[in-house]
């Protein structure tokens, strides 16, 4: 139980680093809830945790319906990750990094911090929580279905962020994508 919690709380506060310094300084988008909140963020400003939680709803009542034990672990990474998004946020204007070097970092930030929490079978919810309801009915590695889903999001958000920052932003999700699929491809393995 102090593993997961530890987990929750390292993964959360990578992923608040990740956003906060290196993608939204550059206007870069991640995938699945965390894109479909920075573009929110990005096009009306709203606070992007908050907007995580609320659009993360629907699918924590499909969670709580039929897959509880998704609902019970990922719960509080939702709202921790989503607490350190909105608290880190003055990290924004601390740091200016080059947008590849941004888009790297912060994929590798965001990655690891959902890869850490899905080794320990919690997460951020959102999408990630949808990629491990398909994993559960597929035989893919979660990273890839994250990574798919993250990729449409990027199609979807191309015309608030502009061609420049979606091939980046494609970088950022190939890095996440990378990041988490080494971290749970050992517990895969087993």
């Amino acid at each position: 139980m102090y593993k997961k919690i530890a987990a929750v709380v390292i993964g959360s506060l990578l992923v608040g680093i990740g956003i906060n310094t290196f993608l939204v300084p550059n206007h870069l988008i991640d995938g699945g809830m965390i894109g479909i909140g920075l573009i929110i963020k990005y096009i009306w400003g709203y606070q992007t945790g908050l907007t995580i939680i609320c659009l993360s709803i629907p699918l924590y009542i499909i969670a709580f319906l039929y897959f509880r034990p998704y609902f019970y672990n990922s719960l509080h990474g939702l709202l921790l990750s989503s607490f350190f998004i909105d608290l880190l946020s003055p990290l924004r204007y601390a740091f200016a990094f080059p947008i590849l070097i941004s888009a790297l970092l912060g994929g590798f930030f965001v990655g690891t911090g959902i890869g850490i929490m899905l080794k320990y079978e919690t997460s951020t919810g959102g999408t990630d929580l949808l990629a491990q309801f398909i994993a559960r009915m597929v035989s893919l590695n979660v990273g890839v279905i994250i990574f798919l889903i993250d990729g449409l999001v990027i199609l979807i958000g191309s015309k608030t962020i502009g061609l420049n920052a979606t091939l980046y932003s494609a970088i950022t999700i190939f890095a996440v994508g990378l990041a988490t699929s080494v971290l749970t491809l050992k517990k895969e393995a087993l």
